[in-house]
C-alpha cells in the first residue's frame, strides 16, 4: 500500500450556459479530493447578463473565464469552443481525469472519445441532464440545485412524449451485502482501488476510489442497485466509512484480534 494517496491530474471544463454557478465550490472540493486540479476553465458569452452570477465565484476559485461570442442569433458556440480545448488538452497535457460540467447531450461524443483514450470522465449536471451524456461518463454527479437554469437549447413541449431513449431506466434490484461480498470480481476491484489510494492507515478518499473504479469495466454502483458508491460500500461489512476534513473516506475494516486466555485461566482449566 502506498504511503500517500496517488495524485491524479484533473482538468475542469464548465459549460456556463448550462450549469449553476452556486455549485462550483462543491464541484471543486470533489475534484480536489481526487487529485491536482491543474486546469479550471468556464466557457460562455460573458457579455450576457444571465451569466453575471459566475463572475464572483470564478474569481474566488481561480477559474479562467473563456469568452465565446454567439456567432448566430439563438445558437451559442460555447459547445464547440469547449470541445476543441478539451481535445487540445487531451493530447498536450498529462491529464488523468476530465470533469465536464454541463447538462447538454451534445458533449456525449466527446465523452466517448476521451474514454476511448483511457481517460476517466466525470460529468456534473442538473437532474434533467441527458441520459445519454450521463451514461457515457465514468461517473456522473447530479447537482441538485433548485436554481439550476435549464439548457438554452429548445426542449420538447410538455405535451410531446419523450423518445424511448430519453425515459429514465428502470431501477435495478439492490444486491445485499452478502451478495456483494460473494462477487469475487467486484471485491477484487474494490480492494485494488482502495489499496491504490490508501494512506498509511488504509483510508482512501471515496471520490478517488470511484474514479479508479470507473475505467475498470465502466463500474457503476447503480448497476448493483445503489445510487451512490458510499451506500454500496456501507452495505458490505468489510468496509468502514468516515468523514475526514469534510470528505468521505473508506478503508477495509480492521478485524479485531481474539482475546487469548490468561495463564491463570489455562491452569484453572
Amino acid at each position: 500500500m502506498n504511503g500517500h494517496p496517488q495524485s491524479l491530474n484533473v482538468a475542469l471544463f464548465i459549460d456556463a450556459d448550462n450549469a449553476s454557478s452556486r455549485k462550483l465550490p462543491d464541484v471543486l472540493n470533489e475534484l480536489k479530493a481526487i487529485g491536482n486540479v491543474m486546469i479550471s476553465r468556464a466557457y460562455g458569452n460573458w457579455t450576457k447578463p444571465c451569466l453575471d452570477s459566475w463572475r464572483k465565484v470564478m474569481r474566488e476559485n481561480a477559474v479562467q473565464a473563456v469568452q465565446q461570442f454567439d456567432l448566430i442569433k439563438g445558437k451559442n458556440a460555447t459547445d464547440m469552443a469547449m470541445t476543441v480545448d478539451v481535445m487540445d488538452v487531451l493530447f498536450t497535457k498529462p491529464v488523468d481525469v476530465f470533469c465536464l460540467v454541463s447538462s447538454d447531450c451534445d458533449f456525449t461524443p466527446l465523452v466517448v472519445r476521451l474514454r476511448a483514450q483511457g481517460k476517466t470522465v466525470i460529468g456534473c449536471g442538473n437532474p434533467n441532464s441527458s441520459i445519454a451524456f450521463a451514461g457515457a461518463c465514468s461517473r456522473f454527479i447530479y447537482l441538485n440545485d433548485p436554481e439550476v437554469k435549464q439548457s438554452t437549447k429548445a426542449e420538447p413541449s410538455p405535451s410531446t412524449e419523450q423518445p424511448e431513449a430519453q425515459k429514465p431506466a428502470p431501477a435495478l434490484p439492490k444486491r445485499s451485502g452478502t451478495q456483494l461480498k460473494s462477487d469475487t470480481k467486484l471485491m477484487n476491484m474494490l480492494r485494488a482501488a482502495i489499496d491504490q489510494g490508501g494512506d498509511q492507515e488504509g483510508w482512501a478518499h471515496l471520490s478517488g476510489v470511484g474514479s479508479r473504479l470507473s475505467p475498470k469495466g465502466a463500474f457503476c454502483s447503480r448497476h448493483h442497485g445503489y445510487a451512490k458508491l458510499g451506500d454500496m460500500l456501507g452495505a458490505i461489512d468489510l468496509f468502514e466509512l468516515r468523514i475526514h476534513n469534510d470528505h468521505p473516506q473508506v478503508r477495509f475494516r480492521k478485524r479485531s484480534m481474539p482475546t487469548l486466555p490468561s495463564k491463570n485461566q489455562v491452569k484453572g482449566d
